[in-house]
């Protein structure tokens, strides 16, 4: 069938990943360092990933492709948990797009998940606002769906935000032992508050990492911190990452750098840290090694 469907210019995507937070459904993936569209089954065509690419490469066309289904969107979405599944409901709710709404929310019924609390569609007929029960077998785990305006409550999606409990009891866990010395050399180290022209650049060896990394790696002192000088940050929660960029180009411009460690968390969102390092050191046009740390959630190296 010819829908619309959304496209990705391969020349313009930087792989900054920041398309994909916006994307609840799955549709996208980073793959060899660039958002593709992986299965036509999930992109409904509304465009909620084209606000956010900020080189302009994603567009919606129309073409032949396989008909969206919802079903199997859900099944991925509610792997994901109910931040997740409350953005998609959100995303079908904010678009008009009352039948595929409904469907979404009979599988979670069907399947007796929770419906998180959301801003519903508006139905322009006089019926009241539909509201639907508690989830089979979850005894008071089940919420009505509030109406309101459409958009009333945006929410990103981040795949990253989804709620989840990791099991440290057996299976192989990383070999920290005793106690180890912090290898903090400088003070302080969030990029907001860093002094561009801190003696302690020059010559240095540079930790750029997300926030929340040193919690996730055990190993975050001796293996990632030793011996270099560490600027922190969070593409995703941060409002001003063009300041961000600016700044590390000043760093990069004043100083010589002799090399850059990335270290960022394996969700979608946290790559945004290498694109902000990229984008830095292509505005101070310096060329400096890097070397890429993707931490897992459950505290390993990928």
């Amino acid at each position: 069938m010819k829908r619309k469907i959304i496209q990705i210019d391969e020349t313009k995507c930087t792989g900054c990943g920041q398309c994909i937070p916006d994307c609840p459904e799955g549709a996208l993936q980073l793959i060899e360092g660039k958002a593709r569209l992986v299965s036509d089954l999930f992109c409904d065509g509304l465009g909620a990933c084209i606000g956010t690419c900020p080189e302009g490469a994603i567009s919606v066309i129309e073409r032949e492709a396989a008909p969206y289904d919802e079903r199997a969107v859900m099944e991925t979405i509610v792997r994901q948990g109910a931040p997740v599944i409350k953005a998609h409901l959100e995303h079908l709710a904010g678009h008009g797009q009352i039948p595929l709404y409904d469907q979404a929310i009979e599988y979670l019924i069907e399947n007796g998940i929770p419906i998180p609390d959301h801003a519903a569609p508006n139905r322009k007929s006089a019926a009241p606002p539909r509201a639907y029960p508690p989830a089979a077998g979850r005894m008071g785990e089940g919420v009505v769906c509030h109406s309101g305006p459409h958009g009333a409550h945006p929410f990103a999606g981040c795949p990253g935000s989804a709620a989840r409990s990791i099991s440290r009891t057996g299976g192989p866990r990383q070999p920290v032992g005793g106690t180890t010395d912090s290898e903090l050399r400088q003070w302080p180290v969030q990029l907001a508050l860093l002094n561009s022209a801190a003696p302690y650049f020059e010559d240095a060896d540079l930790l750029i990492a997300a926030d929340c990394v040193p919690f996730a790696y055990a190993g975050f002192h001796t293996e990632l911190l030793k011996g270099k000088i560490v600027i922190i940050f969070c593409p995703k929660l941060d409002p001003d990452i063009e300041g961000y960029i600016e700044k590390l180009s000043e760093i990069f411009r004043l100083h010589t750098i002799k090399s850059i460690t990335v270290a960022h968390m394996e969700v979608p969102c946290c790559s945004g840290v290498r694109y902000v390092v990229d984008k830095a050191l292509e505005k101070a046009n310096k060329q400096i090694p890097v070397e890429e740390k993707t931490i897992t959630i459950d505290g390993n190296v990928r």
